[in-house]
């Protein structure tokens, strides 16, 4: 008799585990309910409306993440550090924004599996004329450069002095020595910066010799000069000699508080300005309050692009220097049970076209 009663019930239970395990996503939209979703504003990742709706790649990726595991959800907006705490004190479940994984803040939450990958830059204001000009004479490369440039031709002006003067006077037309010493240097300085003389305009055998050697020589010199003074020259319209971080450590630098940009230059000993939020970073970049802006790229450059089109900030870039690799993901309440079933939805959604597609909208140049 119990074993006929038991029989039935066993084979309910059984269903009931096979159902489970063949839909799991409707298992976890029934055991969380509606998801607590909390959001910060950074564009584009996260672009948040004048009618509280949000756009943007993370609210993208979210938004078909929760769709594959069938999950309802509220949108809530923090600060970024409010947004970490919250979601490390269980008062969210999920913080969708441009939050890089670190170290720090693996020690008290979790993260998604990284949806992008991109490094901290440097934004400038572009310089005046006259500002500019005045940063290309006080700038070290260039006087590095031009020192070279004026001791190679003293040294290869001296050589042919020394083996020419007594027996050309085609090139050492002056009576006296001194002058004689300057036609030297000048046509150093023609051969260093023009390239090969004529090889029948020099008398003596070694001052032939040592023409064929300097015009193979000078045929890579006067190239390598000419890259190093284009890119000093293109460089010293933006901002004087800022070359990488170090370069940071004697000006006025700004970064968003509680990021990994602001990390970043404590860690490194440089002081720096924290501000609430990247559009009050820009103003204050726009202002001249500060120099130079540390952030990730990806941000900045999306932010200045689509200031530019509407009129502002137009003399605002971003230099070509890229540092510290940042990895982005969705934050994640610590030892969240769910974890590996939104990671598998996340990565299938990566290789999608229609995400593809996303990333060439925001940031094709």
């Amino acid at each position: 008799m119990l074993s006929t009663i038991t029989r039935p019930l066993q084979a309910a239970t059984l269903l009931l585990l096979v159902s489970i395990a063949c839909f799991p996503r409707l298992s976890l939209a029934a055991s969380q309910g509606s998801v607590k979703v909390g959001s910060y504003n950074c564009p584009p990742f996260v672009i948040e409306h004048n009618d509280n709706t949000y756009t943007g790649l993370s609210i993208l990726l979210w938004q078909k993440i929760a769709q594959e595991l069938q999950l309802e959800y509220e949108i809530s907006n923090h600060g970024l550090q409010d947004l970490l705490n919250d979601v490390a004190n269980g008062n969210l479940n999920i913080g969708v924004s441009c939050v890089s994984i670190t170290p720090e803040r693996e020690e008290i939450l979790d993260f998604s599996h990284s949806y992008y990958e991109t490094h901290l830059a440097i934004a400038v204001k572009r310089q005046g004329y006259l500002a500019s000009l005045k940063s290309l004479f006080t700038n070290t490369k260039l006087l590095v450069v031009l020192g070279f440039v004026f001791l190679a031709a003293s040294i290869v002006g001296g050589i042919y002095y020394l083996l020419e003067h007594r027996l050309n006077d085609k090139l050492y037309s002056m009576r006296s020595k001194k002058a004689q010493m300057v036609e030297g240097f000048i046509l150093g300085l023609l051969f260093i910066t023009k390239g090969p003389f004529n090889y029948f305009e020099f008398k003596t055998l070694p001052g032939r010799i040592l023409t064929v050697m300097l015009a193979i020589f000078t045929t890579f010199f006067i190239a390598s000069i000419t890259a190093v003074l284009a890119s000093t020259f293109t460089l010293g319209l933006l901002n004087s000699d800022i070359k990488g971080p170090n370069d940071l450590a004697n000006l006025s630098v700004g970064a968003k508080k509680a990021s990994t940009s602001s990390e970043f230059l404590i860690h490194h000993s440089i002081v720096h300005q924290s501000f609430d939020d990247i559009e009050t970073l820009l103003e204050a970049l726009d202002n001249e309050d500060v120099e130079a802006i540390v952030a990730d790229d990806a941000v900045l450059k999306y932010l200045i692009k689509k200031s530019k089109e509407s009129g502002q900030y137009e003399d605002l870039t971003v230099l070509p220097y890229r540092f510290e690799k940042q990895n982005y993901g969705l934050i994640i309440e610590n030892n969240s049970p769910h974890r590996e079933k939104l990671n598998r939805a996340l990565l299938k959604i990566r290789q999608s076209p229609e995400w593809k597609q996303a990333l060439h909208e925001y940031f094709a140049e």
